[in-house]
């Protein structure tokens, strides 16, 4: 699944792509028309396809932001709203002329939410596993869970709203790659991260948060944005289905010194691999206590 610095890379390329261009026409593939006519929640949250598609028609794109793992379009018509996408397992966009003109078959046959923009280019949603979410909201609030995430990890006070969650009695027994990943607590920080943070911290990702001190929860919190920050910088990662909107791939998975890995690349120990808060979580016995 795409986790922030994905995020964040897709938002970039956006931008100077769509900023100031209208949505001239609106298409909804028959895949997901027909989930909704089913009833199906299939991408399109609560909303039918069709006024879906009168949403967004002849709407300006005057922003377009990233929060934690989500994509906000700032559109206008006669006042401003937002769409917000999430791009699940495998969603992705892709800026084209036509949409023979994405590279890979596999996101060809997928295409499932077509904007055709003012300049005549296609900005086309591709979403393999369907997994992905597009709501049309007049404010956040009209999705509650919007409103509950953690601040940005790289924003003055996320360390100290961290520090003060992992302390709250609440959480003193929750295993520490939980925390992490949850983004009310951390925004932004998925398996993969919190994988390579944990491991550069050298601290068992099942350690309670109550038997972690506080010096090393800092280190642990400064590793998650500084692993963040590089990810960005290498176009993040890509697993399986991630792209930017030219179709690349990132580059971060060839830095990773954990994940996916059968043996420590620091003591040529044997990885092993349990599951905590529904993931598999693969660490290092020798160097991760």
């Amino acid at each position: 699944m795409p986790e922030l610095p994905e995020v964040e890379g897709v938002v970039r390329q956006i931008r100077p792509v769509s900023i100031g261009k209208k949505i001239e026409a609106v298409t909804v593939s028959d895949i997901i028309r027909l989930s909704k006519a089913n009833g199906k929640e299939a991408i399109i949250k609560r909303m039918e396809a069709d006024r879906f598609v009168d949403s967004l028609t002849g709407a300006q794109i005057v922003r377009v932001e990233r929060r934690s793992k989500y994509i906000y379009f700032t559109l206008r018509k006669d006042h401003e709203f937002l769409l917000v996408n999430h791009l699940g397992m495998s969603g992705a966009w892709f800026y084209v002329d036509q949409l023979q003109s994405i590279p890979e078959d596999k996101f060809r046959r997928h295409v499932h939410v077509i904007l055709t923009l003012s300049d005549g280019n296609l900005l086309a949603f591709s979403d393999i596993r369907r997994f992905g979410e597009m709501r049309v909201l007049q404010e956040e609030a009209e999705f509650p869970p919007l409103l509950l995430m953690a601040p940005e990890p790289f924003e003055p006070g996320a360390r100290e709203h961290f520090l003060a969650i992992a302390e709250s009695a609440k959480y003193q027994n929750k295993a520490i790659k939980e925390l992490i990943m949850d983004g009310q607590i951390i925004s932004g920080c998925g398996n993969i991260y919190a994988t390579e943070a944990l491991f550069k911290t050298k601290i068992h990702p099942k350690r309670a948060a109550r038997r972690i001190s506080r010096r090393r929860k800092v280190e642990l919190f400064e590793s998650i944005v500084a692993i963040l920050l590089e990810s960005i910088e290498a176009g993040g990662s890509t697993i399986s289905d991630y792209r930017n909107i030219n179709g690349e791939s990132g580059s971060m998975q060839d830095r990773f010194g954990m994940y996916g890995k059968k043996q420590c690349m620091v003591c040529g120990t044997m990885t092993k691999t349990l599951k905590i808060g529904g993931r598999a979580s693969v660490y290092c016995p020798t160097c991760q206590k």
